[in-house]
């Protein structure tokens, strides 16, 4: 459970359908976030238009990418080895092109050209409509780099290629950037400021995707409920805008009335959301529509109200708990997941001890959970001494980690003898005579094929469990 919310696709090589006349391959891994997955899609799909095909076979490629991650050290490391394992095929095939996409690539723009000089060229997660410019500069023997931040650049106008897809479920973003200063993250100075996409070409792009047979879709963004459209601009701006501007303004809560009603068989998920900005209008709106699933993410980071202030987290336990028992008067058959951080700096075992009663409140469906990494360039990094020896840290990470699987296994135990939907995803893992999918809940469910196929959604009698999985049969096929 300790690990990132895409953890499972880290390192995917990315391939989508081959264009005949395209003569040059890349090659495209992603590490991080979702935000990275769908960024990768839109990356590409400028490419794509540029003459290449994407290819799983690294030795064949002609371009490299990498679409990387800062939020922890472990994934900075990662992706230094994958940059070595590049340039070792790159000293056979000297004509190929390495490239390092995404939230690294502001930080270390100056390490990775001029003073290691492992890339040819780097590139921010707002400049990724430059590549063919980038890529011309490359070919002409110069080192290309763009990662400036954009106040406007939230690429609704490209319609993403859906990567090694299993056909049935995608990313939707909505929102880029984040406002929120979180003193432990570096999200603010990788992506920028927040800025929200229109609406209309997120509708757009739900619809495409049904007609092309999706049928679950997750709508994507840091910190998603901050969503506020009003015709473009900054949200931090909507003070200045004006009263038609405000009156027609589309929040999280409207969007996801939008997306739900204008696809009404297709599920609607979203992630991730901040407990200061989750408002009860979006709960009100989740339990009005079926198709709507029944998950949150909310990412808690730490029970004790000395730290969440250190965090610079605006929200105080209390208002959490409050948060949490709205959730489940308006929802009851909602689940909910957290991020947890162990060790942040100064944490003493009597915060340590909160966020453990904090989630014996609660008794999340599951977590991801970790210990503190420091990350340069973070308000915590410059002003914080990280103080915590790292086995206090892995001693309350493991903790954290025994009780959740607890109250994880707690949570699968009470779908025992009743039926749930499932949207078949994929094959089980485990075995291939049976499906693999999830439930409305964000709960995977496992059960025999049968007669059914990978999009269905099936009735399943869930007979057993683990702490992370139902098991079942399947009943019958279920419509939304």
């Amino acid at each position: 459970m300790e690990k990132t919310i895409d953890e499972s696709k880290q390192g995917e090589t990315l391939v989508l359908e081959q264009k005949t006349e395209n003569t040059r391959k890349l090659f495209i891994e992603s590490y991080g976030c979702s935000m990275n997955f769908s960024d990768s899609e839109i990356v590409a799909s400028i490419l794509h238009k540029q003459g290449y095909n994407t290819t799983q076979n690294l030795e064949d490629a002609d371009l490299v990418l990498v679409n990387t991650c800062s939020i922890r050290d472990k994934a900075e490391l990662t992706v230094r080895k994958r940059l070595e394992k590049y340039n070792a095929v790159k000293r056979i095939n000297p004509k190929m092109k390495v490239g390092v996409l995404g939230c690294m690539a502001e930080r270390l723009k100056s390490k990775f050209l001029e003073e290691e000089k492992i890339v040819d060229l780097v590139v921010g997660p707002d400049a990724y409509k430059d590549l063919p410019n980038l890529l011309a500069e490359v070919e002409d023997g110069r080192d290309a780099i763009n990662v400036i931040l954009s106040k406007e650049e939230t690429y609704g106008d490209i319609a993403p290629v859906r990567l090694n897809s299993n056909g049935v479920t995608a990313f939707v973003s909505i929102t880029r950037g984040c406002d929120n200063m979180c003193t432990f993250c570096v999200v603010p100075f990788t992506r920028g400021r927040e800025r929200s996409r229109e609406p209309q070409s997120i509708l757009e792009e739900i619809n495409d995707l049904w007609n092309r047979g999706y049928k679950e879709i997750t709508l994507l963004g840091q910190n998603v409920d901050s969503y506020l459209w009003y015709g473009g601009g900054l949200k931090k701006d909507f003070d200045k805008a004006t009263d038609m501007q405000k009156a027609t303004a589309v929040n999280f809560a409207k969007l996801l009335e939008l997306c739900a009603k204008e696809q009404p068989k297709m599920r609607i998920r979203f992630s991730t959301s901040n407990p200061q900005d989750l408002t009860l209008d979006v709960v009100e709106t989740m339990a009005k529509y079926k198709n709507i699933c029944k998950h949150i993410h909310l990412p808690v980071q730490s029970g004790s109200n000395r730290i969440l202030k250190e965090m610079n987290r605006l929200h105080t336990r209390e208002e959490y708990f409050e948060l949490i028992d709205n959730i489940r008067r308006i929802l009851p058959e909602c689940s909910i997941s957290q991020d947890m951080i162990t060790g942040f700096p100064t944490e003493t075992e009597q915060d340590h001890q909160d966020t453990l009663s904090l989630m014996e409140y609660v008794k999340y469906n599951f977590g991801y959970m970790f210990y503190y990494s420091e990350r340069p360039g973070t308000l915590a990094e410059r002003k914080m001494e990280d103080d915590i020896p790292l086995e206090v840290k892995k001693k309350r990470l493991d903790d954290v980690v025994q009780l959740q699987r607890k109250h994880s296994e707690y949570r699968t135990k009470a779908y025992l003898n009743t039926e749930v939907e499932v949207l078949i995803e994929r094959e089980s893992k485990k075995s291939d005579q049976h499906w693999s999918g999830r439930t409305s809940q964000n709960i995977v469910a496992v059960f025999p094929k049968a007669n059914f196929k990978v999009g269905d959604f099936v009735t399943v009698k869930i007979n057993d469990c683990t702490s992370a999985t139902l098991i079942g049969e399947g009943v019958a096929l279920s419509n939304l």
